[in-house]
């Protein structure tokens, strides 16, 4: 297991962690053998999801991206006060949205959201669920029932959780 760190805005642009991210992926495949699996929560699912996008390099043996509650389109951030940080551009936002990007399609995808989340995350999972099937890769959309934002990570914790037995399925 590796976990990725990054540079945060407003230090940089979103578009720069992504390359981070990427940077950060490929390095550790080089380095160990067998399948990769990818997996974030909200920015990371974010970031978990955009590195498999056709515009980014194929990165050998990602098989799976698991996206806990992630955050697919950027626009919606655009007129919130989050922005005084993220900083974004329409511009950007349309290049880093994973749900407005192809993606490789041989790798498997779920969008994992709790039941109890905003709205604007349940939307979110399901936005991504939805398009990346009509472009072809293998998606999955899953509300977990009785969890939010907060707890739905609780189920990394155990390989018998739901969360986890579909991420190491």
């Amino acid at each position: 297991m590796a976990i990725i760190g990054y540079d945060l805005c407003p230090n940089v642009r979103i578009s720069a962690i992504a390359k981070q991210v990427e940077a950060s992926v490929l390095a550790a495949s080089a380095l160990v053998d067998g399948p990769i699996r990818l997996a974030g929560h909200s920015a990371g699912g974010h970031l978990a999801t955009r590195v498999v996008c056709s515009d980014f390099a194929a990165i050998p043996r990602v098989q799976k991206v698991l996206s806990i509650s992630g955050v697919h389109d950027l626009r919606p951030i655009l007129r919130t006060s989050m922005n005084n940080e993220l900083r974004i551009d329409l511009a950007e936002a349309q290049r880093e949205s994973p749900a407005l990007c192809a993606p490789h399609n041989q790798i498997a995808v779920t969008a994992w959201v709790g039941a109890d989340e905003r709205p604007e995350f349940i939307r979110q999972a399901k936005l991504l669920a939805n398009v990346w099937t009509g472009c072809g890769a293998e998606t999955k959309y899953v509300e977990e029932v009785g969890t939010n934002h907060f707890t739905l990570i609780d189920g990394l914790e155990s390989a018998q959780s739901a969360l986890m037995s579909e991420f190491l399925d």
